[in-house]
């Protein structure tokens, strides 16, 4: 039996080939191994995203971790990642399992597990869930019946979205949003966030909220060549004030301002700080990643704020987070979180309070982000993924290592840091970022500047050093 291992941010395969009732079994058997050791009494909230047969997979963890002795909570439909994770806090549960494979194409499903704070189960625990794991599963998943389940009290149907929504109710001064004229829009990607913005602010335009498992063929992840729709709806319409798509689980953000231009999370944000600093008067440490953009630093030295700059992959976020007065934590990818509500990404939550931010202050998107330049200048940040042989992509980071890397094309490195990749600065401003995939022949470079089409030549001057 293939050993089963958790990335980033949960256990993700390919559906019917390595994704199967048994193998999520045999997880969850972990899951009630680690559960059992650590907790009296243990308690479980699953839910699942809009993907291929996800009622069927979190059934088969409800059926194995009620018959181990977990008492199981089990969203009543399909839910976000962000509505496990505050499920997990609203019912005091010591786990969570989600039932998704993110942003991931189609033919993937996945497990996420949550830890009882509302946001990604550590490292540790993950480590140890993951040694756990069986060879087979030892639970006969036909025979166990959830009526039985509930009759005995090991099962109980919870409405999640139900109390997200309530939750956003009374975080969110959502009149103000609906008593403007602004004109929003919405792209669910076919995923678990498209009942929750019809239910919020039901004036919204929405598009592909139908129930859609395969997505069109498309992998639900809310970046601009994957949204061109979208952008192209917002550009014909004409009279759209911003557009928000969030992805698969609906726990990362994309944006589009009125003309149906991308604005990145770089953008968001600073967005985010300086409506949460200067408009609310909230205080709190920043936490970003380290392929975030270096204005975030200066944002926080023009408010007086901390900030630190953390290994890539929200867990390192949230680490902090439920340890440490965090204002916001944020990263390039489209994951961001803020105080007050759980240390979890979540896509709709960070479209909320930009929504209400435009709301409250009457100003457009772009007359926002023109504050955030006045204070931090204008920049544009580019990401381009070399697709290459195994053996070039280990040389090219061997070369890093040794600091073979002086200049690229006609710009000369200043300083390098290495906190997770390679980030060679050319000044305070301008830098160039390597970091390699840790499953796939990918070198992954970024680049940040003054403008996009000299963080395009950064990358191409890049690519030329690195390849020819």
């Amino acid at each position: 039996m293939r050993q089963i291992k958790f990335g980033t941010d949960g256990w993700r395969a390919i559906i019917a080939k390595e994704f199967t009732a048994d193998n999520v079994a045999r997880v969850s058997l972990a899951v009630s191994d680690f559960m059992n050791e650590n907790h009296d009494n243990p308690t479980v909230v699953i839910g699942h995203d809009c993907r291929f047969a996800g009622e069927l997979f979190a059934e088969t963890a409800a059926k194995v971790l009620a018959t181990k002795g977990v008492m199981v909570l089990l969203a009543k439909d399909f839910v976000s990642t962000p509505m496990v994770s505050l499920g997990v806090v609203n019912y005091k549960a010591d786990i969570g399992v989600v039932i998704t494979a993110s942003h991931n194409p189609p033919s993937y499903n996945g497990y996420k597990l949550k830890g009882s704070f509302g946001g990604p189960l550590l490292q540790n625990d993950i480590t140890d869930v993951e040694n756990r794991i069986p060879d087979t599963n030892s639970v006969n998943i036909d025979s166990v019946k959830l009526e039985d389940l509930q009759k005995s009290g090991m099962l109980e149907y919870v409405d999640l979205e139900d109390d997200y929504c309530k939750h956003a109710e009374n975080s969110f001064d959502l009149e103000s949003i609906r008593n403007s004229s602004l004109k929003l829009a919405y792209d669910s990607m076919f995923g678990a966030g498209k009942n929750v913005i019809s239910r919020l602010l039901p004036e919204t335009i929405q598009i592909h909220d139908d129930d859609n498992p395969g997505f069109h063929g498309q992998a639900p992840e809310p970046i601009h060549r994957n949204l061109l729709e979208f952008s192209e709806l917002i550009k014909t319409n004409g009279n759209i004030d911003c557009g928000l798509a969030t992805d698969g689980d609906a726990d990362r953000i994309g944006l589009y301002n009125s003309k149906g231009e991308f604005i990145d999370s770089h953008h968001l944000i600073l967005l985010l700080i300086h409506y949460m600093v200067k408009y609310k008067k909230m205080k709190g440490k920043v936490v970003t990643a380290f392929s975030c953009t270096v204005k975030v630093k200066q944002i926080c030295n023009h408010y007086g704020l901390d900030n630190e700059t953390v290994k890539i992959g929200f867990k390192h976020i949230a680490d902090k987070m439920i340890t440490e007065n965090v204002l916001i934590g944020g990263e390039e990818s489209g994951g961001i979180a803020t105080t007050g509500h759980i240390p979890e990404r979540d896509g709709i939550w960070m479209g909320l309070i930009l929504f209400e931010f435009m709301a409250k202050s009457g100003k457009t998107l772009d007359e926002l982000i023109k504050e955030v330049y006045d204070i931090v200048g204008p920049f544009s940040f580019e990401r381009i993924d070399l697709h290459l042989d195994e053996n070039k992509k280990q040389s090219i980071v061997q070369n890093c290592k040794d600091k073979n890397y002086t200049s690229f094309g006609k710009y000369n490195v200043e300083r390098v840091e290495t906190t997770d990749g390679f980030k060679f600065f050319f000044d305070d401003d301008t830098w160039l970022m390597i970091r390699a995939s840790g499953t796939e022949p990918v070198l992954r470079t970024y680049s940040e500047s003054s403008s996009q089409e000299k963080c395009f030549d950064i990358l191409e001057e890049t690519r030329r050093t690195l390849l020819d």
